[in-house]
């Protein structure tokens, strides 16, 4: 009875944000992917109304359109946070879209995969496959979405934020397959109290989540994306971090 009542929250969420929303699958084949026995997506509802997903196993991206004539040609990419652990669907996703599509913006919440050995080759890289893949698809068809492919941002929060800082820090490292050769550099990031750094100060349970509980040092300078901040990383807005 839960479940369902959360998942018919999220529904009446998403037709009440906006009436032109669309759920884009990332893969045909999710990649790096093992099977595993009673690992199934779920969501509940949180006592403040936040809808909570875990489990994820086939992303995908939320569209959320501005209204007819309000587009100004920018799209963002939106990774809820939620530690690695959950993906936080309300106050970090929807109502988000929302105050973009009121700017013109046309806005993409992610629903990407938390790291798993359960249900992943490579759990490190799980949440940066999906980033890119999503990079990928809004570019590739920004057509479709009118949008401008060169007005491609991404946008995170908290853990989000350290997903959406490694997708703008890492589009070198490309985990997809990528044949058109398709720009993975975000135009512009919005990083919203992210979780940037897993060295002296770390947010513990992102960390875990991600790298495990004794990775390597290497690992660690890896995926702390202040250090892998170059000439070539695009513009961070970040009002806070930890």
């Amino acid at each position: 009875m839960k479940k369902s009542m959360s998942m018919f929250m999220m529904l009446f969420v998403l037709c009440t944000v906006t009436a032109q929303d669309k759920i884009v699958k990332l893969y045909q084949q999710v990649p790096s992917s093992k099977q595993a026995t009673g690992y199934a997506e779920s969501a509940d509802t949180a006592a403040d109304g936040n809808i909570r997903i875990k489990n994820i196993t086939d992303p995908e991206m939320i569209v959320f359109y501005p209204k007819k004539g309000k587009s100004n040609g920018a799209a963002v990419v939106i990774c809820p946070g939620g530690g690695y652990g959950i993906v936080s669907m309300t106050n970090e996703g929807y109502s988000i879209a929302q105050k973009l599509n009121e700017n013109g913006i046309t806005a993409f919440i992610l629903k990407y995969r938390l790291p798993s050995d359960g249900i992943m080759v490579d759990k490190t890289i799980g949440p940066l496959q999906d980033a890119q893949q999503a990079l990928k698809l809004v570019r590739e068809n920004a057509t479709e979405y009118h949008t401008d492919a060169n007005k491609v941002g991404i946008m995170g929060f908290s853990a989000g934020g350290h997903l959406a800082s490694t997708a703008g820090t890492h589009f070198n490292q490309v985990v997809i397959d990528n044949p058109k050769n398709t720009n993975l550099r975000p135009d512009f990031m919005v990083l919203v109290y992210p979780v940037i750094s897993f060295g002296d100060y770390q947010h513990k349970g992102t960390r875990v989540h991600l790298i495990g509980t004794t990775p390597s040092a290497e690992l660690v300078n890896l995926y702390s994306n202040e250090l892998q901040v170059t000439g070539y990383t695009n513009y961070i807005s970040s009002p806070c971090s930890r």
